[in-house]
């Protein structure tokens, strides 16, 4: 049955964000657990998680692919999608980011706000992604809420608004103090947190709850006018208005209410399942998605509408067990099992064969999803991530995902000569699950080279070929990926004069190079006004550059940071588009060798955190691998350096780091920029 309107009111698609270790997973199975959706609880640390359904994820207590589940709390649907907290699984979280309507970001009480969840919250602004915050691990040795709170607001830009606060912290965490009802919530021991009791505040804690309730209507009563009038004029507000109020708010992304808790002692978790359903926004709360017109390039809405026309979008492809399975969020219309679907960007007429709700890797056969639903299809042979799936008589095109590039590679061949062709089948397979995963066969050297996100992305990779794919390869050290620009402007002019099966092929222009600041990308520009100068001969031009982009005069990496501008061109009667993209590829390789091409290589921002007593020996050890170090701050009981650093001297970190702190400083890193190597 397509979803009526109430229903889809009735539904949330939220994310799990945070940073790695913060507890996103196990409250992800609290949630599963108290909504009656499992009847019995993983643990994590005990590798029997849910959500962490794959052999890899088992074994390191890590989330690496995002998966799907939903479940049931009063009456509503939620569509959840727990995603990785590691930074080299940040396209798990963007393409789910993409999808979602709402996000719970989760926080370490001792932590705070860690690096990565700083980048997980900016991507979920970049998408307009409404929030609420979870505060988890209140019953941790140097926990400190309100510090936490502090962090969301400073590091983030966040307005938080507190909903809650603890009832005592590290050992003596007791419960929770309501703000909203002014209560204080307690949980069972004994009944794995199911049952909890609302009573009355203690008294030790009663003019802290004043404080926070007083501020907390202030809050709301400067983003709500009805609110501020009653307030001003100290009338009583009624619980459901307040409500209605903290909901616009956080759709508006101008508040994230704060809850609290302790996820892996059972406490806090069935208000926040309140607070999801509260003040998450449903499909038709967001703004109805936009896309182009594949052939007049109009911009289209679709409204979250199961009667209208179809539009979806592919956000993640996995493999499963040999099988393409493409999961896809509906935003518009509907789709039924063994109904055809039209894919704009590839121009092909798909079907899907059968639909399926997913609950982790376990699933259940559908007939139809419509507007609102987060489901996987089966039989989608051409259609990738980030590919729209529409209806052909009205097709649009959705804004795709933006995926970052690969920033290490390793050689890796079989151990059986037999296996080459096996492993670059399974090789394609993997690639096509994950965007940032990218293979290539070396022209000079004849190896595999396979890139990826950093040492561990690599890692699971091979993991995964040999459990899979009963693949065993043998791989070489890990190889930075770098890039190639230029210093100085460049104007060149090259000819192109040859003679090919008996034919005369002629094509002259005139191109200025020049470089661009970093991070800047490539850029073609037109400048010629020559009248026969016509857009198929333009389109060569661009492509015959586009192709000498791929790989500089330095040692063949890809070029970035130039502009190329096309200044004059010579026209002839043998003048063709073969001659024009011949031309442009071996201007622009000829102004590149005399713009005095440099190497760039891929400098990461890291974050160490380090007790005191060892703070010499990390920032000395980072001196050594050449890290600029930002600055040194003290977070509780201990110290935080920030350094940008060069991947290529960051191999065995981890190793040194344990050394030099026993085993006590954590570190992690993102990348951050190209620099000169």
């Amino acid at each position: 049955m397509a979803a009526t309107p109430k229903q889809l009111t009735k539904t949330r698609n939220l994310g799990i964000i945070a940073h790695i270790d913060a507890g996103k997973t196990t409250v992800t199975e609290r949630v599963l657990f108290y909504s009656g959706r499992v009847h019995k609880m993983g643990e994590v640390h005990n590798g029997e998680a849910t959500m962490d359904w794959m052999v890899e994820e088992r074994e390191r207590g890590i989330t690496i692919t995002s998966a799907v589940t939903s479940c049931m709390w009063r009456g509503f649907t939620i569509n959840i999608i727990d995603t990785p907290g590691h930074v080299d699984f940040t396209i798990e979280v963007e393409r789910s980011l993409r999808v979602l309507d709402g996000a719970i970001g989760v926080f370490c009480a001792v932590g705070g706000v860690e690096p990565q969840s700083e980048t997980v919250w900016h991507q979920a602004d970049r998408y307009k992604v409404p929030k609420i915050a979870f505060i988890n691990k209140l019953d941790r040795v140097g926990a400190d809420f309100f510090r936490a709170v502090d962090m969301i607001r400073d590091r983030l830009g966040a307005t938080p608004l507190l909903l809650q606060f603890p009832w005592g912290q590290e050992d003596a965490f007791q419960g929770i103090i309501d703000i909203l009802k002014m209560k204080a919530i307690v949980w069972e021991e004994d009944m794995f947190g199911a049952q909890y009791t609302e009573i009355p505040i203690p008294d030790t804690l009663m003019e802290e709850a004043v404080r926070h309730r007083e501020l907390l209507l202030e809050t709301v009563a400067e983003k709500d006018d009805a609110i501020m009038e009653k307030y001003l004029a100290e009338e009583e507000i009624p619980l459901p208005e307040l409500k209605t109020a903290i909901r616009k708010a956080t759709i508006h992304l101008q508040l994230v209410p704060i809850y609290c808790g302790a996820a892996l002692k059972n406490k806090g978790i069935q208000p926040l399942l309140d607070g999801i359903v509260d003040f998450l926004p449903a499909p038709v709360d967001v703004p109805p998605v936009e896309g182009k017109h594949p052939v007049s390039g109009e911009l289209e809405a679709r409204p979250p509408k199961a009667k209208g026309p179809f539009a979806a979008l592919a956000f993640k492809v996995s493999m499963d067990q040999g099988r393409k399975m493409t999961y896809i969020r509906v935003y518009s219309g509907t789709i039924k099992a063994g109904g055809p679907v039209y894919n704009p960007a590839k121009n092909v007429k798909e079907k899907a064969a059968r639909l399926l709700k997913m609950h982790s890797n376990k699933r259940e056969r559908i007939d139809e999803a419509s507007a609102g639903d987060i489901v996987a299809a089966m039989g989608l042979k051409l259609t990738t991530t980030g590919d729209t799936l529409c209806a052909e008589d009205k097709p649009i095109l959705l804004e795709t995902i933006q995926f970052n590039e690969p920033v290490i590679s390793v050689a890796v061949e079989p151990k059986r000569v037999q296996d080459h062709e096996k492993l670059i089948d399974s090789l394609n397979k993997l690639s096509d699950e994950d965007p940032t995963f990218k293979f290539r066969i070396d022209e000079d050297t004849g190896q595999t080279l396979i890139s990826g996100m950093g040492e561990l992305h690599l890692e699971i990779i091979m993991g995964r070929l040999r459990r899979e794919f009963s693949l065993d390869t043998n791989q070489g050290k890990p190889q930075v990926v770098y890039r190639e620009t230029i210093t100085s402007p460049v104007v060149h002019r090259e000819e192109f004069k040859r003679e090919l099966a008996g034919q005369q092929h002629f094509a002259g222009l005139t191109i200025e190079v020049s470089p661009l600041p970093r991070g800047s990308g490539n850029r073609f520009e037109n400048r010629c006004d020559h009248p026969e100068l016509t857009a198929e001969f333009t389109g060569a031009i661009q492509q015959g550059i586009d192709e000498a982009w791929a790989g500089g005069s330095i040692m063949g990496y890809p070029v970035t940071d130039v502009h190329t501008a096309l200044l004059e061109v010579d026209i002839k009667e043998t003048s063709d588009v073969m001659a024009f993209r011949a031309a442009s590829n071996m201007a622009f390789r000829g102004a590149f060798q005399k713009a005095d091409p440099i190497l760039l290589e891929p400098i990461m921002h890291m974050e160490v955190l380090t007790p005191e007593a060892f703070t010499g020996e990390v920032i000395a050890d980072l001196n050594t691998r050449q890290g600029k170090i930002g600055q040194i701050a003290a977070r509780g009981a201990v110290q935080v350096v920030t350094a940008n650093v060069p991947l290529s001297k960051m191999f065995g970190y981890s190793t040194a780091l344990r050394s030099a702190s026993q085993g006590r400083a954590t570190f992690s890193m993102q990348f951050s920029h190209y620099d000169q190597a």
